[in-house]
């Protein structure tokens, strides 16, 4: 029998296996859950591919995990900090970070409940953003993968664990500002120091998957997601700051023997044809509502945009189905997904993003063992 890694893996290269895999957006809700630990405990203190590999293996699932290099930069130091009680079950992590001599500070918030959060963000003034930014996409920059290499070395077949490239360049900038400073920055007149930095951040990516490629046993990359949307940032600033990047970077790693994977959430419907133009192997996760791929025709509309070029991942509705639906709500979903999609091995039988806390393990199994039939 093909083991639950082998088995994305063969979707995304659009080859059948046994059966499509079936692979809920576990991440953090569930892990936690399985575990019996808090929110906290998990994202300190507990390898975030070992959470998910257990909660896949509960389930007897397919899924997918992030495991990424620390950067070893010689212009940037941590100069203090603290984590702090600041309510019943929540804390506030704080930290200084020198850039050039620059001392910057910002927040995250902890909830034993919880996601973590950014509270306040490093980057205050444009001045202080191009210091950031010489600091961050210095060329000299040394990648250490030993925390990548166990995740992939541990995990063995049980999951997929990709390595994390960070979002595109858009992303980049609003991690290091917010995304409402970051959208009027890029409203404004900066092109041409724009233009600079999205050079240099791809050069820096581009180094860094060569590097992933030679140092570690890594099938696919990962393309993470924040802003970087239909819905957030808007496809006319997307195609032109964050596709070309897109591109350049999918290339190389196609040329270097990497599989790539592009995370997108909200609305994508508008964009699905420039995805099966940038080389995605896979992309997940189509929403339906909130996102824009909803029924059987939706799913068809996204199938002929992908050209069978891209593999599908995605699309079961997390909180309709599977938090408020019965064990046949979800059968059903599956159903239209695996007819929409039938004829082709690009698929995997995903959840339109992260699979809630409250999700009745019930709807997990249904969504499993529909999926498999």
């Amino acid at each position: 029998m093909t083991d639950h890694k082998t088995r994305m893996l063969n979707a995304y290269r659009g080859i059948y296996s046994d059966f499509f895999p079936v692979a809920p957006e576990f991440w953090l809700y569930y892990p936690a859950k399985i575990l019996g630990v808090g929110m906290i405990e998990l994202q300190r203190e507990i390898p975030h591919w070992k959470a998910m590999r257990e909660t896949a293996l509960k389930f007897n699932a397919e899924t997918w995990c992030v495991s990424g290099a620390a950067a070893n930069n010689p212009h940037i130091s941590y100069a203090g900090g603290e984590f702090k009680k600041i309510g019943e079950g929540r804390y506030r992590s704080s930290s200084i970070v020198k850039y050039g001599g620059l001392a910057l500070e910002s927040s995250v918030i902890f909830d034993e409940h919880e996601p973590c959060w950014r509270e306040t963000y490093p980057v205050k003034t444009q001045q202080e953003l191009k210091i950031f930014m010489e600091a961050e996409l210095a060329g000299d920059v040394e990648f250490d993968f030993g925390c990548a290499k166990t995740a992939w070395e541990q995990s063995g077949g049980d999951l997929l664990v990709e390595f994390g490239l960070g979002g595109a360049f858009f992303d980049f900038i609003s991690d290091a500002m917010g995304f409402e400073e970051a959208i009027m920055y890029f409203m404004s007149d900066n092109d041409k120091i724009l233009e600079e930095w999205s050079e240099k951040y791809t050069a820096r990516s581009i180094r860094l998957l060569h590097e992933a490629a030679e140092r570690t046993n890594y099938e696919a990359v990962f393309i993470g997601c924040g802003a970087s949307c239909n819905s957030l940032l808007g496809p006319t600033l997307w195609r032109k700051w964050d596709k070309p990047y897109l591109k350049a970077v999918t290339n190389e790693a196609h040329s270097a023997g990497l599989l790539v994977h592009s995370h997108n959430h909200g609305k994508i419907m508008e964009t699905v044809s420039d995805l099966a133009e940038i080389g995605f192997d896979c992309v997940c996760p189509f929403e339906r509502e909130p996102g824009d791929v909803i029924g059987f025709e939706g799913l068809k509309k996204a199938r002929q945009a992908l050209g069978g070029k891209v593999t599908f991942n995605g699309n079961v509705a997390t909180v309709a189905t599977l938090i408020n639906g019965a064990p046949e709500d979800v059968r059903r979903e599956v159903r239209e997904i695996k007819e929409a999609f039938s004829g082709t091995p690009r698929l995997i039988i995903g959840t339109g993003d992260q699979v809630g806390r409250e999700t009745p393990e019930e709807n997990i199994y249904a969504m499993i063992d529909e999926g498999r039939k």
